[in-house]
């Protein structure tokens, strides 16, 4: 009931005023049954458009140190991202990447939507770059379809760094599924695994026409983070 409010009556409403969103390929969501959601990720704004922008409540893995602030600015903070259908997990690695892999296959078990940035992390320069193989491994154990989606201009209007956004539009472009059921009961074979992940980033790249690198965001960010 929260999240319905919330998108349209309280703040889905607004963001469509202001930032007048559009949408292609809206039908190639599925009316029912579990699904995983792949998307480029090019700033935060992309976790709140998305889910605006289609008719099914669907839910997103964030990191937990955004449900713990404190204060006014905390609570402000943890009321939006459970508006916005956002599930908090730990992301540090080892024992809780497969606590996250586990909530993820529990939302899609529901026959619920689950949105997930294969590269892991926004793009530092708007390119799209390696995904990571633990969506791979949730569609296969979970036997959903992968959803390719690209969003367009969310870093304009909401850079990294930026706490405020800017006035302009923003977009998501839907493609069709991506049916993997051929490689049922091979979740655990890390070269199907690698080959499923490379699939959905094909999909991305060609959908959205971003330069793709073929090396993790992470380790970009660690190279500019390094720089004098």
């Amino acid at each position: 009931m929260f999240y319905w409010l919330m998108k349209y009556i309280v703040i889905g409403p607004l963001l469509k005023a202001i930032f007048r969103p559009w949408i292609v390929g809206r039908r190639n969501i599925p009316v029912e049954g579990g699904a995983i959601l792949a998307s480029n990720h090019l700033s935060f704004a992309d976790s709140v458009f998305l889910p605006l922008m289609i008719d099914r409540q669907m839910s997103f893995l964030a990191k937990s140190d955004y449900f713990t602030g404190r204060g006014i600015r905390g609570w402000a903070t943890r009321v939006f991202f459970k508006a916005t259908g956002q599930i908090p997990i730990d992301r540090s690695g080892g024992k809780a990447s497969e606590a996250s892999l586990n909530t993820g296959l529990s939302v899609l078990a529901n026959d619920d939507l689950l949105g997930i940035y294969p590269e892991g992390t926004r793009s530092p320069d708007g390119r799209l770059y390696r995904g990571r193989t633990g969506i791979a491994r949730m569609a296969l154990e979970a036997r959903v379809p992968v959803i390719p989606v690209v969003m367009v201009d969310t870093d304009t209007i909401m850079p990294i760094g930026k706490r405020m956004p800017r006035i302009g539009r923003v977009g998501v472009v839907i493609g069709e599924p991506l049916d993997f059921s051929r490689f049922a009961g091979l979740e655990g074979d890390r070269y199907v695994l690698r080959s499923v992940t490379d699939e959905i980033m094909v999909a991305l790249q060609r959908l959205g026409e971003q330069y793709y690198e073929d090396v993790y965001a992470s380790t970009v960010k660690d190279r500019l983070a390094a720089r004098p």
